[in-house]
């Protein structure tokens, strides 16, 4: 499958919205508490993000959205990943892979010195692809969140 990266717009989001919420619904039980958290990440960008430091991206074939990722500023030394989504018919085709190389050319070349992400133990294939890419589990506590009882991670990865 051929795809391409660009832009995250505000015509996006609405979709990424859904796509977390039913997807995590499904495949984790998250109840509904996670829709609107990723609403107000999403409306946070929108509103503050400032181009020069943050970015986020939709991977997309013949029009058709297949996911995505951001990368936000934390402080000067310290970028965050979030909201790295691929749709279940994109996964095993390098839709994640292209996604996380372009945040971390972006991260490298705003000048940050590293990049981390928040996640759970139990998103096992988002560990892989992290731990391929050279971050770090760095801490993980057990929680219960979004109507589940699951262990918050916290990996990140000097640039």
């Amino acid at each position: 499958m051929q795809f391409t990266l660009r832009p995250f717009t505000a015509a996006d989001a609405d979709w990424l919205v859904a796509q977390h919420a039913d997807h995590y619904a499904q495949v984790e039980g998250f109840d509904d508490s996670f829709g609107p958290l990723v609403a107000g990440i999403i409306q946070d960008f929108l509103s503050d993000a400032d181009p020069r430091t943050e970015a986020g991206w939709i991977a997309q074939a013949d029009g058709v959205r297949l996911g995505s990722m951001f990368c936000v500023r934390i402080n000067a030394q310290t970028g965050k990943l979030r909201l790295f989504y691929v749709v279940d018919q994109a996964r095993g085709m390098g839709v994640a892979q292209a996604l996380l190389d372009q945040c971390l050319r972006f991260a490298r070349s705003v000048g940050y010195a590293q990049l981390t992400l928040w996640t759970h133990e139990s998103h096992v294939a988002a560990g892989r692809i992290y731990r391929r890419n050279g971050f770090e589990r760095v801490a993980a506590k057990p929680v219960h969140s979004f109507g589940c009882d699951l262990v918050e991670e916290t990996w990140q990865i000097t640039l």
